[in-house]
């Protein structure tokens, strides 16, 4: 790139890099350090990490991973977005679910990459969120149009469908949720027909795809 004399180069963009894998953490440095326009500035293995580094350097770019330690992605996110509405933050990801696009982009990421997709396309989506663009790839612009067209669990079914996963049985459900055991009766009657499902291990695998809950 020819710069006019005496004419100083364009500041790169400043990139921080968020993941608790540290071979994922050196691979991003490693691509966006190769680039001419862009540098990476810090990263962090933690949603409070990434917090802190952004309340320090206030990067252009912050690449987030959803499965953190401490406070997931989606956390983060929105912590990052109360310190600065202007942040510009792209989630990477091995998390597929229509339900967690959703509630990445609803807490202000500026787009959303699958890990196994990423190809050579990373350098070029950072510069076009970079420039003030929202590019979503076609696979999850899909999934979002499937997410619109099902019915919505409720935060409550959530709640019991994440109970019903973790093995616990009708009467310990309606104790942690200090509801009757007709009451969780009805909730997973409805979570059946909303997934479209006829028993608790259908719900429960359908919940995990789409990432409506997640089991670590």
């Amino acid at each position: 790139m020819m710069f006019a004399a005496g004419a100083a180069p364009p500041r790169p963009i400043t990139v921080l890099c968020v993941d608790d894998h540290r071979i994922v953490r050196e691979g991003l440095r490693m691509i966006i350090n190769g680039e001419s326009d862009m540098t990476v500035v810090d990263a962090a293995a933690t949603g409070s990490e990434a917090v802190a580094r952004y309340r320090q350097h206030a990067p252009d770019i912050t690449l987030m991973d959803l499965q953190l330690p401490d406070m997931g992605g989606v956390d983060a996110i929105r912590s990052i977005r109360e310190l600065d509405g202007a942040a510009r933050i792209i989630v990477l990801t091995m998390y597929k679910g229509d339900e967690d696009i959703h509630r990445a982009l609803a807490a202000g990421a500026s787009t959303y990459l699958l890990k196994d997709t990423l190809a050579d396309d990373l350098p070029r989506i950072v510069r076009e969120v970079h420039a003030g663009g929202r590019p979503l790839p076609p696979d999850v612009q899909a999934k979002l149009q499937e997410r619109a067209a099902q019915p919505k669990l409720t935060p409550r079914e959530i709640e019991v469908i994440r109970l019903v996963a973790a093995g616990r049985r009708d009467k310990e459900i309606a104790i942690a949720l200090s509801i009757s055991s007709e009451t969780v009766r009805v909730h997973v009657k409805n979570i059946f027909t909303k997934l479209g499902v006829g028993d608790r291990t259908e719900a429960m695998s359908v919940a995990i795809r789409r990432g409506i809950i997640h089991i670590d």
